[in-house]
């Protein structure tokens, strides 16, 4: 079990950075969030969780120890997978998915892609005793879903681009966003983000 990397992040992509430690490029699959907080060339440390399978190994790094366990409890559900797993945690923070999980919030599971009503259903049923209690007070405002642009922006910052590119690029998948129905999925929207750029150079 790999518990955590500690390096350089020597590339980073809208799905996945590269940290070099101790001269091996190790690739971990992160969510838009934990990509957000690093920037190419500095130290970094990602919690992390391997997943095994028989033709692949898959390393998913996660900004802390919270959210590795949240990831490894979340698949312990019937018909939840890594992938799954993270869309979750791409959507929610921990303390959002332990409360939706406490208060029955439908609504909030059905915001992930890939889950339907049936499914949210059948999920708070099944994390109801494995989660545990939410740590923090609600929040309260703004829906997920207003946050998708400040995370897009600091997702396409962290990858290198300029403050004036980033407002540009959000700008541009703004229509696409507000058009989706439930919560926009920040990872769809920065490869759509990135095409925008990349048309643009």
């Amino acid at each position: 079990m790999i518990a955590f990397v500690s390096g350089t992040v020597a590339a980073l992509a809208p799905d996945a950075a590269v940290v070099e430690v101790g001269g091996v490029g190790m690739a971990v699959q992160c969510t838009p969030n934990t990509l957000s907080a690093l920037r190419l060339g500095q130290p970094a440390r990602l919690h992390t969780s391997l997943v095994v399978r028989e033709d692949s190994l898959t390393l998913y790094g996660f900004a802390d120890d919270d959210e590795r366990q949240t990831f490894e409890l979340l698949q312990t559900a019937s018909g939840v997978g890594p992938r799954l797993a993270q869309a979750m945690l791409a959507v929610h923070t921990p303390d959002a998915l332990r409360r939706a999980v406490a208060t029955d919030d439908e609504k909030a599971l059905t915001a992930v892609p890939g889950i339907g009503k049936k499914g949210a259903q059948k999920l708070l049923l099944e994390l109801k005793d494995r989660l545990g209690e939410p740590l923090g007070a609600p929040v309260v405002g703004a829906p997920v879903s207003q946050g998708w642009r400040d995370q897009l922006h600091a997702a396409l910052i962290g990858l290198g681009y300029a403050t004036r590119e980033a407002d540009e690029a959000v700008a541009a998948v703004a229509p696409q966003a507000e058009g989706a129905d439930g919560t926009p999925e920040v990872g769809r929207l920065l490869k759509a983000a990135l095409q925008t750029l990349n048309r643009a150079r």
